[in-house]
């Protein structure tokens, strides 16, 4: 990447975790698990794999400039932490907004943001909103309903290969958007079309709004029937680097590559299998509960309990 970074996947990965473990301290809630189960994959994503130009937003998020529109010249996409739309740069479209909260402390652990930037998390008239949205730091488009993203990308990816640009379209899933027609349609159009410049991964972590998937819509045999779809399938431990690497390099001529990461919402705090199977949004009950959780995962985390 263009960004000179000196960090490791793997410190990335756990700053990531602390960053929004130390927001939802202080803010009473926040979006725990998906920090757990999504940031080795995004560290990656953003140390590693994704070809980005230099920001063209300032690392202090603006205010919400209004929805794009020919009369508001003013209107921007949160894509501009990713760097400037040209042919050689990748396009990264984040499918589930509300990751929104992981999102954000990984463009400010690789230094695509300022430190402050979640001081304007969910305020009004701020464009750092909780369910991201285009305007967003991170979002390139409003993804609505789950399972839009990867529609959205694969219109981007189309008109790349037709054009013959170099860059690819990188995609970021939740499992939970498998459960929606609109993936298969997609993945379906995907293959027959040959689009190949598109890469998705998908953060498998069993875990929806109303609890454990297998609870809701279990996908059953979710690698046989992407396979069936005809794109190139890969199952890999979301939390193993090298897997995680190597899968993403593992792409076939004329098939849309989808790693199926599967991750914890747990991983790098334990202490939420308490909470389990509600663990979309954390929520503390009471101040015994948060003062138990934050000396439970202080520690592990490198945080200093007394500065929380």
């Amino acid at each position: 990447m263009s960004i000179p970074n000196r960090q490791t996947t793997e410190d990335v990965a756990a700053g990531i975790r602390k960053r929004v473990f130390l927001h939802t301290m202080r803010n009473n809630g926040g979006y725990l698990s998906q920090a757990c189960s999504a940031a080795d994959s995004l560290a990656l994503l953003y140390n590693e794999i994704l070809k980005l130009g230099e920001p063209t937003l300032p690392k202090v998020p603006l205010p919400f400039a209004g929805v794009p529109s020919a009369r508001n010249p003013d209107a921007f996409a949160g894509a501009g932490y990713h760097g400037p739309f040209t042919p050689e740069y990748d396009r990264f479209i984040i499918s589930p907004a509300h990751y929104a909260l992981v999102i954000y402390s990984a463009l400010i652990q690789v230094g695509r943001m300022d430190e402050s930037a979640l001081d304007h998390f969910n305020r009004d008239g701020g464009s750092v909103e909780m369910i991201g949205a285009e305007h967003s730091p991170g979002m390139e488009v409003t993804t609505g309903s789950l399972a839009q993203g990867l529609s959205m990308a694969s219109g981007l990816a189309w008109a790349r290969k037709r054009n013959g640009e170099p860059g690819r379209v990188w995609v970021y899933m939740s499992d939970g958007e498998f459960q929606e027609g609109q993936t298969w349609e997609t993945l379906a159009a995907l293959s027959y079309h040959r689009i190949d410049n598109i890469r998705v991964i998908a953060d498998v972590n069993g875990q929806q709004c109303d609890g454990a998937m297998s609870s809701v819509l279990d996908l059953g045999d979710l690698p046989g029937r992407v396979s069936a779809f005809g794109a190139t399938t890969r199952s890999v431990d979301g939390h193993d680097l090298e897997a995680l690497r190597a899968a993403a390099d593992s792409a076939e001529p004329g098939k849309p590559l989808v790693i199926l990461a599967y991750t914890s919402p747990f991983q790098g705090m334990p202490y939420l299998q308490k909470r389990f199977p509600r663990l979309h949004y954390v929520r503390f009950k009471s101040r015994d509960e948060r003062e138990e959780m934050k000396l439970a995962l202080a520690a592990g985390l490198g945080v200093d309990p007394a500065a929380i």
